[in-house]
């Protein structure tokens, strides 16, 4: 899912910006969610500090009273390097002013200059990249942890530590959840394959049911797998 925020003071540019959205998300098979602000807010602010969706933000420069879409857009890249940033705005003479003070400004669009046009382009790439972005979250007194999903290869749980164990490819963390928590944070590609692993099986080679386990793209094999799961397997080989 991907969420467009909108922060644009004007009413009838924030129409037009939603529409030209409505109409580029159209094209395409995404399920998407327009968010609209004319001003910074907590329900702004909150929208800034969740990174478990991935987000379109489409700000004007001049919001009137209050933070500037600048100061906003830095508050964003404080947290967030993952979702992307358009300005669209009627000063022109700003873009060295953006481009040297924010990290990765997607574009720079001037209000007057093939507004639709420019921007339905622009949100066209964006979407069409596909970038896999999704993250697993975990914070507690101790840690914060950001993964992400395509990075991690296995997780499972750990008998001797008592803790559950997310693998990647070079490392390895330890959390306080349970197998069916953890299931509850994780997309699609993430499949139970024991009772006490889970698998993402974009990276898995292979199962061998019989022999009990399963082998990763990295040439990892792990004794894990169980024929009680394969059911949760497609087509029950891959």
């Amino acid at each position: 899912m991907i969420k467009f925020v909108v922060i644009e003071d004007g009413p009838d540019y924030q129409e037009i910006i939603c529409k030209i959205i409505e109409k580029t998300i159209f094209k395409t098979d995404n399920d998407y969610r327009i968010e609209k602000h004319n001003k910074y807010s907590l329900e702004l602010s909150e929208t800034i500090k969740d990174c478990s969706v991935h987000k379109i933000y489409i700000l004007d420069i001049d919001l009137g009273k209050g933070p500037s879409g600048l100061e906003i857009a830095k508050e964003i890249r404080e947290i967030d390097w993952d979702s992307e940033i358009i300005f669209i705005t009627s000063h022109a003479k700003l873009f060295e002013t953006v481009y040297r003070n924010i990290f990765n400004v997607f574009a720079f669009i001037e209000k007057f200059v093939s507004l639709e046009s420019r921007l339905e382009d622009i949100l066209l790439k964006i979407i069409s990249k596909k970038v896999d972005i999704g993250k697993f979250y975990y914070s507690n007194s101790k840690i914060d942890v950001q993964i992400y999903y395509k990075d991690i290869t296995y997780i499972y749980r750990d008998t001797i530590e008592r803790k559950l164990v997310i693998k990647t490819t070079t490392n390895k963390f330890l959390l306080n959840k349970t197998i069916l928590e953890i299931s509850k944070e994780l997309d699609d590609r993430f499949k139970q394959i024991h009772r006490a692993c889970i698998v993402n099986i974009d990276r898995v080679n292979m199962f061998n049911w019989s022999k009990g386990y399963f082998e990763l793209d990295n040439g990892e094999k792990v004794n894990l797998c169980s024929k009680n799961f394969r059911k949760n397997i497609s087509n029950g080989l891959f």
